[in-house]
């Protein structure tokens, strides 16, 4: 006869919002494009500005396209450097936290109940709960990471992305102020087509990152113009001052 504990299985989910759960879970890339996009958007357009007043468009743009390559590379690079630390704390915590189930049992026993009872659990439910999360030694330092450090496993792969992901966004947004000195002759309208230009890619920006992290897109277009113009206009004041 078979004695063997039967799996109790979860009853069929009841009926949800139409089209399933929309839940935002890129925000490790959004990031990443707002670092970079940000950035890539002011500070080539002040470092245009800055120059426009006392150097003509060749110049200008040569020097735009090196500040947009060096840019493109240092930001790279730290986005990459600031994943792969990441990945390295989460690593080094799970193995400490791992020990720690073998060298105090009791205590994360202990630790678990902890959680769990901030959570409501009472009595024989929270007794039962504890023991179930601590029979998996995986699940239970799965448990630990996620309820008591509140750390997620990076994702594998993260600081390659997030180095390609900052440094194209740096590029792009950093063509759209540089373009109008590329393309125009005089310096004077280009200067004023590359606020413009730079203007309108904040306000769509901005209106963007919000859709996709759910806020409401008229409050992050305008926030997005008012953080990104006045962070131009301080680097194209001072950059106008220094060169003055």
């Amino acid at each position: 006869m078979d004695t063997a504990p039967q799996r109790e299985e979860l009853p069929p989910a009841p009926p949800g919002p139409p089209g399933g759960e929309r839940h935002f879970t890129a925000s490790g890339t959004v990031r990443d494009l707002v670092i970079g996009t940000a950035d890539g958007l002011t500070i080539p357009f002040a470092l245009a500005a800055g120059l426009s007043g006392v150097f003509g468009n060749p110049l200008i743009v040569t020097v735009g396209l090196a500040g947009i390559a060096a840019g493109c590379v240092a930001m790279g690079l730290g986005g990459y450097l600031a994943a792969r630390t990441d990945a390295q704390h989460f690593e080094a915590e799970r193995a400490r936290e791992e020990q720690e189930t073998r060298d105090y049992p009791d205590r994360e026993r202990w630790e678990v109940s902890a959680i769990l009872h901030r959570y409501g659990l009472r009595g024989e439910t929270l007794a039962r709960a504890t023991e179930a999360v601590a029979a998996d030694r995986r699940r239970w330092v799965d448990f630990m990471m996620r309820f008591e450090l509140e750390l997620a496993e990076p994702e594998p792969g993260r600081a390659g992305r997030s180095a390609a992901t900052i440094c194209g966004a740096y590029v792009a947004g950093g063509m759209i102020p540089l373009s109008p000195y590329i393309l125009l002759a005089e310096t004077r309208p280009a200067l004023a087509a590359s606020a413009t230009l730079t203007g309108l890619a904040l306000l769509v920006f901005g209106w963007l990152k919000a859709r996709a992290t759910g806020l409401p897109p008229f409050r992050g277009a305008v926030q997005a113009f008012a953080v990104g113009g006045l962070a131009a206009t301080v680097a194209y004041v001072t950059a106008q001052w220094v060169g003055g």
